[in-house]
This record gives structure tokens, C-alpha cells and sequence, in this order.
């Protein structure tokens, strides 16, 4: 099984948390520091699973299956079944987001690229919500989704984020860095790390996107709709079109994200960028889309897909993606077709040029949120 197979991924950044850490109101701020702390736990509850429970959560299937969990606001994983394949809806809107989801998501896989399930072999797609008490965090941990209610123990006039089940793409997001761990297992750290949480916006977008039928050009490629509460000056917490551009808050801080090597951020904090560079790759799949217009799965998506499935390994970096996106491209609409030509035209608006090579030489991350040591020194 993948060497990442205890890491966990969240779809919220530290470093929106460690800005309200350090502006928000005195609730807000023992909120995040707790929100902060949880990724230990996390993974000690992730490495409690032990085989037997891990083979049990991943159980393959012969066609579509999903079990939602409730952890009734404890840790505990997976927590009590509430509603299976085929049930009908319970009227817990977290427990049916959290179902139809990750039926979408299955959905875009199977039917667009012929993948049954996470790992490609029926894997049970399992969730959890009701995670915690204000967990504003939704994350993958190897096996199964983990969604938090956001701010739901809050004053209405301080609460920033909604619950996580809310935004498809978030869900979207979040199971496709299962589908990252079963193919190129790109390491979660700098470049390759970067590389991996914007393969999980794209296909995030994508369900979003196949869900409510829009072509490239009707898209708003904003990731995290409808997390924020109406207090928040955002539209989500990244945008794919125009990174940098998602928040300007004055308790959540800017957005950081550049959409050009030219602004590339080398930083040690949030492994090495990976929330934060993204958006670098991110903006060049938009632009790839937006030129070819039409159904972005189809095309875009499609190249998209089978780079991650069958030309990445864990140390891929930006250069890597975008020579083997072109020579994809390639491959499967032809040499110097308006789609490979479109994909050399995302990658440059970006500031890389394919064909020119490169590598990188990563190391292990310490997992989905810092350390208090590392949020202390905001390094």
C-alpha cells in the first residue's frame, strides 16, 4: 500500500487558521488554536485503526456503494452507520450532502474515465460527519471522509465557516486525494505536494462543475463555495481563475495563492506551499479549459486524468506536470491539435514552458496541520 497511507488531507489551510488565531475575537481564536491541535489527533486515531478495521473501512464492492457515519460530535471513526446505498435521505443535511457527494464524485470517475471507485478496484466509499464540535475542517485519512460542522458552536455574529459538506467540490476535492494515493501517490510536500492538492481542486470542480452543467466558460472555478458565512468577505477559499483573488478578510487575512511562477512562495510552513502554490497549476488547468471550452471533464479533464493515472510519479514537480500534460495531450488528440496547443498555452500562462525537464527531491511531510511549535513560529 502507498507509503502516504497515514497522511491526512484537509481542505482547510493552516495558515486561514493561524490568521484567526491571530485576529479573530477570543472565542475565535481558542476555536482555531483547538482546530489547529486536531491534526494529531487525527493521525493517532487514523494509526489506531490497526489492519483488521483498515481492510473493513476499504472493503471492495462490485458496483457504487456508500455508508455514512455519524460521529455524534466525538473522534471516534468511523462512528454510527445513519444512511447506506440506496437508503433514502434522512433529512440531516450533512449526512445526505455528504452521501450525494460522494455518489457525484463516483459518478464523474465511472462514467467519464471508467474508474470504479477511489482505488479503481470498488472501493466502499465511506464518510463521517458531525465531527467534533466546531470543526472547521473536512479531511481524507486514508480510508474514508471526515467532515466537520464548522463554527456551529459560535455566536451567530462570529461564525466564519459553514459546515463541510456543503460545497460538492469540497467533497469532490477531498476523495481525490484518495484517488492520488492509489495511482501517482504524489508526496505531500513542495512542488509534488502542490501538484496534489490541485489535482484534488480540479476534480473537485469537475463534480461541481458535471453536477450543475457548465462548460468551462460558465463555471465560476471558485473551491469552497458557500463555506464561508456571511460575515466573511469571500466567495471560497481559493479561486482556479484568478489565484490571490478567493478572500480579503480582515479576521481570515488575503488570499495568498500566486497563479505564476513568477510568484512562486517558498516557504517551510503548510509543507512547503502545497495550499499555497497550487494555485499555480491550478490557474494553468483553468486557462487549458477555458480555451477549449465545452465540458471541461471531457477534454481537459481527461488529459488531466490520465497524467495523474499513468505519467506522474511522487516526486513529479510543476515542470513534470506540464510535460506530460502536452505530451498527453498529445497522444490522445495529436500532435499539434488545438488540445495539446492549448495545453502549451495553460502551462506558459503560468510562466512554464514544456519540454524543459526538472525534478525534485522531497521529503516526508509531518501531516495535514502543523504542529503548535511550528504555528508559534509560523515556519
Amino acid at each position: 500500500m502507498s507509503s502516504h497511507r497515514h497522511s491526512i488531507f484537509c481542505i482547510l489551510p493552516p495558515y486561514m487558521l493561524q490568521e484567526l488565531a491571530r485576529n479573530g475575537t477570543a472565542a475565535q481564536k481558542e476555536m482555531a488554536l483547538r482546530n489547529l491541535t486536531f491534526g494529531e489527533q487525527v493521525r493517532e486515531d487514523r494509526q489506531n485503526l490497526g489492519g483488521v478495521a483498515a481492510m473493513d473501512l476499504t472493503e471492495a464492492t462490485t458496483a457504487k456503494e456508500r455508508i455514512v457515519y455519524d460521529a455524534q460530535n466525538g473522534s471516534g471513526l468511523p462512528g454510527t452507520p445513519v444512511r447506506g446505498e440506496g437508503d433514502p435521505a434522512t433529512g440531516d443535511l450533512a449526512v445526505d450532502e455528504a452521501y450525494d457527494g460522494a455518489g457525484a464524485t463516483y459518478d464523474l470517475y465511472f462514467a467519464v474515465y471508467g474508474r470504479n471507485s477511489i482505488n479503481n478496484s470498488g472501493m466502499r466509499m465511506d464518510s463521517t460527519v458531525h465531527y467534533q464540535i466546531g470543526y472547521d475542517n473536512a479531511f481524507w485519512n486514508g480510508s474514508q471522509m471526515v467532515y466537520g460542522d464548522g463554527d456551529e458552536d459560535l455566536p451567530e455574529s462570529q461564525r466564519l465557516f459553514n459546515r463541510f459538506t456543503i460545497a460538492i467540490d469540497v467533497i469532490g476535492h477531498e476523495l481525490t486525494h484518495g484517488v492520488t494515493q492509489f495511482e501517482a501517490n504524489l508526496t505531500y510536500r513542495n512542488q509534488p505536494g502542490a501538484l496534489n492538492e490541485s489535482m484534488s481542486d480540479v476534480f473537485g470542480s469537475l463534480v461541481k462543475q458535471r453536477v450543475l452543467n457548465q462548460t468551462a466558460r460558465q463555471a465560476d472555478w471558485i473551491i469552497g463555495e458557500g463555506l464561508f458565512t456571511s460575515n466573511v468577505n469571500g466567495v471560497g477559499i481559493r479561486s482556479m481563475r484568478a489565484p490571490g483573488t478567493a478572500y480579503n478578510d480582515p479576521v481570515l487575512g488575503k488570499d495568498p495563492q500566486p497563479g505564476h511562477m513568477d510568484d512562486y512562495v517558498n516557504t517551510t510552513s503548510d509543507n512547503g506551499g502545497v495550499h499555497i502554490n497550487s494555485g499555480i497549476p491550478n490557474r494553468a488547468f483553468y486557462l487549458i479549459a477555458y480555451e477549449l471550452d465545452g465540458y471541461a471533464w471531457e477534454k481537459a479533464g481527461r488529459i488531466w486524468y490520465e497524467t495523474l493515472t499513468n505519467h506522474l510519479t511522487s516526486s513529479s514537480d510543476f515542470q513534470a506536470a506540464a510535460d506530460a500534460t502536452y505530451l498527453v495531450a498529445g497522444s490522445l488528440y495529436g500532435v499539434d491539435s488545438p488540445e495539446q496547443i492549448a495545453v502549451k498555452n495553460g502551462w506558459a500562462g503560468v510562466g512554464i514552458t514544456v519540454g524543459n525537464g526538472g525534478g525534485t527531491t522531497p521529503t516526508e511531510p509531518p501531516g495535514c496541520l502543523p504542529t503548535l511549535k511550528a504555528f508559534f513560529g509560523f515556519k
